[in-house]
């Protein structure tokens, strides 16, 4: 069984790295550790005396082909996005998301939602471990990006807050 110390340890490390993809197995406990964006596969496989680490190439995206535009077209609105000047509360771990802390009751926070570095804003489930998420800034909610019992990923954004 892993400890919830030793989880936030190893997502430190693969941050730190150049490791993109890793995955555990203890005791019956398994824990995979994934980066965004990753442009290579590292696959971990068990031999019996030494473990082998073997990077597999990914196709890496095609670069877009540039297309002469008319002088007028230029001038076109361009998309706006709408999170900018706004904090991503992004989860720290591969889990389940809940926005309460137990299904009959309230969620923690919603849109509108006032939230101090503090504030409780959500529950990660990761191998039958409830970890409480922190808002980690003062603010307002403004969106919440996920659903209650939506699986996420390690550095996905749940929240985006109006900070104070």
């Amino acid at each position: 069984m892993f400890k919830i110390s030793e989880i936030k340890e190893l997502i430190k490390l693969v941050d730190q790295t150049s490791v993109h993809e890793l995955e555990i197995e203890n005791e019956g406990c398994r824990i995979a550790i994934r980066k965004p964006g990753k442009s290579e596969v590292v696959t971990i496989q068990s031999a019996p005396a030494a473990h082998t680490y073997t990077p597999v190439p990914v196709q890496a995206p095609v670069a877009a082909v540039e297309q002469a535009v008319p002088a007028k077209q230029e001038a076109a609105p361009t998309a706006v996005d709408h999170t900018a000047g706004l904090h991503k509360i992004v989860s720290p771990m591969v889990g389940t998301f809940y926005s309460a802390p137990s299904p009959d009751a309230d969620a923690f926070v919603s849109v509108g939602s006032k939230v101090s570095e503090k504030t409780v804003v959500c529950i990660l489930e990761a191998m039958k471990l409830m970890n409480e998420l922190e808002a980690e800034v003062k603010g307002q909610i403004v969106e919440v990006l996920v659903e209650n019992g939506q699986l996420v990923e390690f550095g996905q954004p749940l929240f985006l807050v109006k900070a104070e």
